[in-house]
Parts: C-alpha cells; structure tokens; sequence
C-alpha cells in the first residue's frame, strides 16, 4: 500500500480526471479505484465516501490561501489565489457545484473566504473599536456575499476579471471603513 498522503492525493487526481466527463453522482467506487490501480478497501480505509473524498481534495487544494500572512493588507493576494484555483479547476468545480448544488460548494470555500476576510474585519474592526459581535456580523456578512461573487463569476454569469472584482471589493470594503469612521466620529461630536 502507497503512502497514506501520497495515496489519497492519486485518488483526488482520478476522481479530478473523471469527472471532467462524467458528473460526481455517476462516478462509482470501483470506477475511481480503477482509475487508480488500487482496490476498494485502499479507498475506504481513507475515505468514507466520493462525497468525503471531494472534501478532501477542496481542502488540500485550497489550503495555501490561508497561508496568507497574518495581515490584512495581503487579503486581496489570498483572494486572487483562490480566483486562480477556481479558474484553473473550472471543469472541476462546475462539475462539483453542479453534483453537489450550490450550497454545498459555498460550504467548501467558506472557511477558505472566511479566514481570509475574518483578518481584514479584524485589523479594520480593532482600529475602529468595534465590538467583537459587529465584527463576527460583517466576517460573516461578507464571507457569504463574497462566497455567491465567487460561485457566479465561477458560473460564467459575471464579466469581470477577478482583478476587477478584487478592487470593487477593496472599494467597498474602503466605503464602510470610512462610513464607520464617519459614524464614530459623529457620534464622539455629539457627545
């Protein structure tokens, strides 16, 4: 038996390559495992099932976004690469959002987003003083628009590149920092 690593990231490849022509619910066990060269119980002793085999693979492959450094600066960067992987697997991941329904997908990258966005509501959010319940709100606020941004550009059904989506999103974010600001500010004048 290959190494416990080494093996699952075989099985990702093959479940990669077959469903480039096939949709994830018609993909068998015994297909993948043939795809492979290994047998039934290899695949099992990883994973329980294709479903857990997919989740893995989405997290193997998108865990170098959140080794982003700690600075909310670089979000945009972390944010690209995600765009890049996206772009790169595009038959991939139409294939899974399509197998798995929107909902799903979103589940796969939330974390991803999610920590990428939970450092710049952090950064922003402590230089404003805001309560750690507003920025948990706007993390999640944002996370969850920026997960339908991603699926939609993913869909084809956005023109943008994702540099230009990156910049409405820094311009946006920008807007709320000082609309913040403004709020402060105002509310420590009337005081």
């Amino acid at each position: 038996m290959k190494h416990g690593d080494e093996t699952k990231r075989i099985l990702a490849a093959s479940l990669k390559a077959l469903m480039k022509n096939k949709s994830l619910e018609k993909i068998s066990i015994r297909e993948l495992t043939d795809q492979s060269n290994m047998n039934r119980q290899t695949f099992y002793y990883h994973f329980e099932d294709i479903y857990d085999l997919l989740k893995w693979t989405f997290q193997q492959e998108t865990i170098q976004f959140l080794d982003v450094p700690e600075n909310a600066s670089v979000w945009k960067e972390g944010l690209l690469q995600l765009f890049n992987y996206l772009d790169e697997n595009r038959e991939f991941c139409i294939c899974a959002l399509r197998s798995l329904g929107r909902g799903h997908l979103k589940r796969f990258f939330y974390s991803d987003i999610h920590s990428i966005f939970g450092r710049v509501i952090k950064e922003f959010g402590g230089k404003l003083n805001a309560s750690e319940e507003y920025m948990t709100f706007l993390t999640h606020f944002y996370t969850l628009s920026l997960a339908g941004l991603v699926e939609s550009w993913l869909l084809g059904e956005m023109d943008q590149t994702p540099e230009e989506i990156i910049e409405m999103i820094n311009i946006f974010i920008q807007d709320q920092i000082l609309g913040a600001e403004h709020r402060i500010n105002g509310h420590l004048k009337s005081n």
